[in-house]
């Protein structure tokens, strides 16, 4: 076997101990029960194919079109959950009073979905949005739990809109959920396109993790050369734990043009998963874990006014250091407030224990101040999924090739691919 076929192997033997089991589609509405609960509501585009599954909504597999959904998430009470944990449910029917629970769970049409959306985006003063686009190794219920975690713990004001593309949720279906950002290129762009007409919404933020981050950058660069710039009203765009080729990472913000949103990158350099990606890819730097105070990419970050906040010392997350953000409860908290008061996250040495490293370059200080600067963590490093799909599976690997190795380009570009942990 190869490195990269052991590396792979160790991460599943190491950390399948410690992912206990948990129900599956558990996204069959309850009664609200529990008067200490709060909600989260969101509208989700997805081109996932529509499951059969009680529970399920979608699977993994690819929707020959878009589909839509209306949610509603019930969040228990603060004193059974910890901030940046998502309280999945023992047994079913959830608990509200326990768990996280979904209210409704309706499908949508198109016309149906923006009727919908310029309802929640009435009811928000700023009539802002933030799309969220979740990573590698997800199942649906993950995406809508952990994006229903993030706008509870961060107080971020803005109107949720969740993208969801088909991932299998299991660890060694990366080809085929890396291809799958691909298949949803287009629809991303379109939505972004019907965001940008919208006279409704005044501001559209966006939030990818990891595999994400390739699908939000692609559909920006598709928006961007189409119509010859990017709109104003996209004000931030946040990459965090991004899986992203450095070089091609550069190439991407130089095919968007001048005139781009905020971007902030949130980077770690212990991140292993990012690492591990890495040797996938020909041992191409990602640009979610590189050094942004070292050359070149200190000065080419600078140059774009691109923003970093470095996580590399804060102690937290799970085995791989690839969910730290999410996992602080002290920094979840820090910056729901700071955007919350319409302050901007800066370079600025937070305390609070473990210190949030803000590396800013040049005027690249100013990060997203009308959404969140809230990433989110895979739900699991080996999940049921791959557990399950392991034996099956694992002859795949025989396949993969370890690329040659190149020295690093003087190029800051790279999109992330993420791996899970257990919740």
């Amino acid at each position: 076997m190869n490195g990269m076929r052991w590396a792979l192997i160790l991460v599943l033997v190491v950390l399948t101990a410690g992912c206990a089991g948990r129900p599956k589609n558990v996204l069959l509405p309850v009664a609200e029960t529990s008067p200490g609960a709060t909600k989260v509501e969101m509208l989700v585009t997805t081109t996932r194919s529509r499951s059969s599954v009680p529970g399920q909504m979608f699977s993994g597999e690819r929707g020959l079109t878009p589909s839509f959904a209306d949610l509603t998430v019930s969040i228990p009470p603060s004193k059974v959950r910890k901030v940046g944990e998502v309280a999945w449910p023992k047994k079913l029917p959830s608990n509200p009073a326990t768990d996280f629970a979904v209210l409704k769970a309706d499908a949508l049409t198109l016309d149906g979905a923006k009727s919908r959306l310029n309802v929640l985006v009435r009811k928000n003063p700023d009539h802002s949005v933030i799309v969220f686009i979740h990573g590698f190794n997800n199942r649906f219920e993950d995406s809508v739990y952990r994006f229903a975690q993030i706008m509870q713990d961060s107080g971020i004001p803005n109107t949720p809109v969740l993208v969801t593309w088909p991932s299998r949720g299991s660890l060694l279906a990366y080809g085929y959920d890396r291809e799958s950002t691909n298949y949803t290129r287009n629809a991303l762009e379109t939505l972004f396109q019907y965001l940008a007409k919208d006279p409704e919404i005044k501001d559209v933020s966006i939030l990818a993790h990891s595999m994400g981050n390739w699908l939000a950058l692609e559909s920006l660069r598709q928006m961007a050369i189409r119509n010859g710039r990017l709109p104003a009203k996209f004000k931030n765009v946040m990459l965090a734990d991004a899986d992203v080729d450095v070089d091609v990472f550069r190439s991407q913000i130089a095919d968007m043009g001048p005139q781009r949103p905020q971007f902030t990158l949130f980077v770690s350099r212990d991140d292993r998963a990012l690492a591990l990606s890495r040797r996938v890819w020909g041992d191409i730097p990602r640009i979610g874990s590189i050094d942004p105070e070292q050359s070149p990419y200190k000065e080419e970050l600078a140059a774009n006014k691109i923003a970093v906040i470095d996580l590399t010392k804060i102690k937290a997350g799970d085995r791989l250091h690839h969910s730290k953000f999410a996992e602080s409860p002290q920094i979840v908290q820090l910056i729901g407030a700071r955007i919350s008061q319409g302050q901007t996250l800066t370079d600025s040495r937070v305390g609070l224990g473990d210190k949030l490293l803000a590396a800013t370059t040049g005027t690249a200080a100013a990060a997203g101040s009308a959404a969140g600067l809230i990433l989110s963590a895979p739900i699991a490093v080996v999940d049921q999924n791959t557990r399950e799909n392991y034996a099956n599976q694992v002859a795949g690997l025989s396949g993969a090739k370890s690329g040659a190795r190149r020295p690093v380009v003087s190029d800051c570009s790279a999109t992330p691919a993420s791996t899970k942990r257990c919740d």
